[in-house]
């Protein structure tokens, strides 16, 4: 059984080690010349660092046992820090009533409770259909907490409005609760680590969030499985609805080269997919033409000190800067930079392809961060003595309002051909944590080898349906009771 998968990020190269495990001739095509896409992990300065804040975390046992098999010992658990910054103020996240009370003044938080208690008799809890982002946090919260802990932060990623956003990234994000049930959750010290966006400690491999991918590939390789790196596809061949392998875009002249397979994993973006496909009717054409995915600018900066401050990441809810986050490397695994004298900061950046800032040259893009981040005090007198920059095309899938009728009309099309297994952040165009992409490799190889028939369009950013709940602790995987979990998390 020879498998095509296209895409070295964490769905296709799970999808790649389990098929290996299980007997099948794998190759796996990836145009960039890395491995685990958004996940993967390079050196900067002596420090090793990561796309972002990607923090793994997971409640089911086989997503967790299989990390911990391809990781073994080699991570640490991070106990989280992470703030906002708003209004030039630091607020903890989750939030402490405490702590944000003294940040924003009684007459803030006053002005907070009553605009939930008007939200409440005025409109109730009860959703509307097709409901946007803003509405769902305003009947939940009220427009004032929206404005203050949801709106800029949220806009600045997505680049639309809050009222064209879709609830379906609240819903995947922010628990569904109520602003007394939050207040009562943090005044009786209710903790966070039940809800997965929340969690008080996670695991981190030593050698960066790349390392488990990096680990997958060495494992396929020694199992017989091919990764062409460089190789990017232009498109799925199929004869009918039968897939029977996959057209490869060449280097030289243009030319492409066709190869067989019987099954195909693709973590391609969807829209290119459907793009590539031969004979699709002009409304499945026109759906994937309203899609569109978000890009990532990082901006990495070497800064001459080793203690800036203790947060892994901070939310920049700030208009007045375009930053976004903020990730200090130094403080996920300290440990491993006590030789170090220097901190390894990332600010990151969400763009179009048509805005200015995708290309704009990388000294502009150095000194706009160094810039902002002094404007917000996270850096002082200190020096930043480099510099680098990466550009991640097509990261976010956009959740406008409507988008979930045209990504529904896209799997009806591609449920129809035999062989074909859209999976991963891109390929099913859902917000995918690293888990759920690993959850999602590992029921399409059982389909593929099992014949397990996993609704993988049904595999969503919130899939709770584990078969047995697990976390992974410092001795390892704990088996887990379920529970029921109330908190705020913005992404």
């Amino acid at each position: 059984m020879r498998v095509a998968i296209i895409g070295a990020g964490p769905a296709g190269m799970t999808a790649a080690l389990q098929l290996c495990r299980g007997g099948a001739d794998v190759t796996v095509y990836e145009a960039s010349q890395h491995i685990g896409g958004m996940s993967r992990s390079l050196d900067l300065w002596g420090h090793r660092v990561d796309m972002g804040p990607h923090r793994f975390f997971s409640t089911d046992a086989r997503v967790n046992g299989l990390w911990l098999d391809v990781v073994g010992r080699d991570y640490a658990m991070v106990n989280r820090l992470t703030r906002i910054y708003y209004q030039d103020k630091f607020f903890h996240y989750p939030l402490r009533p405490f702590d944000t009370l003294r940040n924003i003044g009684l007459s803030k938080a006053f002005a907070c409770t009553l605009s939930y208690v008007k939200e409440r008799i005025l409109r109730g809890q009860s959703p509307h259909e097709n409901e946007s982002f803003e509405s769902w946090c305003v009947r939940r919260f009220g427009r004032k907490l929206h404005e203050t802990f949801f709106k800029s932060y949220s806009e600045k990623l997505w680049g639309i409005p809050c009222d064209e956003l879709s609830a379906d990234f609240a819903a995947q994000r922010i628990s569904s609760f109520s602003l007394p049930e939050a207040i009562l959750s943090a005044i009786s010290n209710r903790r966070a680590a039940q809800h997965k966006t929340l969690v008080d400690s996670f695991a981190y491999p030593f050698g960066g969030t790349g390392a488990v991918y990096d680990k997958m590939a060495d494992q396929v390789r020694h199992l017989g499985g091919t990764i062409a790196l460089n190789t990017p596809v232009r498109r799925v061949v199929h004869e009918g609805y039968k897939v029977t392998g996959l057209e490869l875009a060449g280097h030289e002249n243009n030319c492409t080269t066709d190869e067989s397979f019987d099954h195909v994993v693709s973590t391609m973006p969807l829209t290119s997919l459907v793009r590539g496909m031969q004979d699709a009717p002009s409304d499945v054409v026109d759906a994937a033409a309203q899609l569109r995915f978000r890009n990532t600018l990082l901006v990495f900066l070497n800064i001459d000190s080793s203690e800036l401050f203790d947060d892994q990441w901070l939310y920049i809810h700030d208009p007045k800067v375009q930053v976004g986050r903020v990730t200090n490397f130094r403080n996920w695994v300290p440990d491993l930079y006590q030789d170090q004298s220097t901190s390894v900061i990332a600010c990151e950046y969400w763009c179009d392809h048509n805005d200015a800032i995708w290309s704009t040259n990388d000294d502009e893009l150095i000194e706009r961060a160094t810039n902002e981040l002094r404007s917000t005090r996270l850096l002082n007198s200190e020096r930043v003595l480099a510099g680098h920059v990466e550009r991640l095309p097509r990261c976010y899938p956009v959740y406008r309002r409507g988008y979930r009728k045209h990504v529904d009309r896209i799997s009806d099309h591609l449920r129809q051909y035999s062989g074909l297994l859209p999976i991963g952040r891109y390929g099913s165009f859902k917000y995918n944590n690293q888990d759920h992409s690993i959850l999602m490799g590992i029921l399409a190889a059982e389909n593929i080898l099992n014949d397990a028939r996993h609704d993988l369009w049904n595999v969503n950013a919130d899939f709770t349906q584990y078969h047995e709940r697990a976390v992974i602790a410092a001795e390892g995987l704990i088996s887990q009771p379920q529970v029921s979990s109330h908190a705020m998390a913005i992404a």
